[in-house]
């Protein structure tokens, strides 16, 4: 486990960057024709979501 000390303006910041970036990656998932890189982005896509919601919860 990974511990980031964060103050409120850059816990902010880092929360809006990756509510952007997964936005952004929705997009890529629906526009990409590989499988195998389609599958890749959808595990990418998880795991940031999960980092963003314990972002949001602590």
């Amino acid at each position: 486990m990974i511990q980031l000390d964060l103050n409120d303006a850059e816990k902010t910041y880092l929360i809006e960057a990756l509510e952007s970036y997964l936005s952004d990656l929705r997009y890529e998932i629906a526009d990409t024709d590989s499988q195998d890189f389609r599958e890749h982005l959808k595990e990418k896509k998880a795991a940031l979501e999960k980092a963003l919601a314990a972002l949001k919860q602590g």
